[in-house]
């Protein structure tokens, strides 16, 4: 799955993965989707996109900032990995995508499904187990320590909240069947404890 990733290029994402501010979006998120990505190879049109979009999608991670996906999206241009154009620029237009979490709508059938795919996989989190979930929850406020409780419930409840509207959670089938029942569950429980 990585084998065509150079080595140099790897052990620097594992690096910036390591960084100190990171207690959920580590290396172990990345191992995440890629076993979620390897489960569901034989739906994807564009693997070697897929998988380029696993590994910057959180390459730069500044909880302080508000443009990690943006300037996750440059670094991944800005490294040059091995890939034909159209493979990049579907990677780069799935990074872009994970602010929000919105398919984009331009992307053409089988884009848009591998798009689906990898934003699917990188909400499954909120479908996980609820023990599991909890310690998301934990490694999320870990991560905003610097962010007073109350500014921290407020801001929280906000994001899930906004996940919560959605008449669906997850795009592709794959997603929904496995993880959108749970997640609500997940949601709703958090929201409950936030909003005490």
């Amino acid at each position: 799955m990585l084998s065509s990733v150079p080595a140099s290029m790897l052990a620097a994402l594992k690096a910036s993965h390591a960084e100190p501010q990171r207690h959920y979006h580590d290396w172990s998120h990345i191992d995440a989707l890629l076993r979620h990505m390897d489960a569901q190879r034989s739906a994807l049109h564009d693997q070697q996109a897929v998988t380029y979009a696993i590994l910057f999608h959180d390459a730069v991670y500044n909880p302080r900032a508000n443009d990690n996906e943006r300037q996750s999206a440059k670094l991944l241009m800005e490294s040059e990995p091995p890939l034909p154009e159209a493979s990049l620029l579907l990677a780069r237009r799935m990074i872009e995508a994970t602010d929000g979490h919105f398919l984009p709508e331009e992307l053409a059938d089988e884009a848009r499904s591998d798009c689906a795919h990898f934003l699917d996989m990188d909400l499954a989190i909120l479908g996980a187990d609820a023990e599991r979930f909890d310690i998301y929850e934990d490694q999320i406020r870990r991560e905003y320590a610097h962010v007073p409780d109350a500014a921290f419930k407020d801001g929280r409840a906000k994001v899930l909240r906004h996940f919560a509207q959605r008449d669906d959670l997850y795009f592709s089938a794959w997603g929904k069947e496995r993880f959108e029942e749970k997640a609500r569950s997940n949601i709703a429980r958090s929201l409950a404890k936030l909003e005490v």
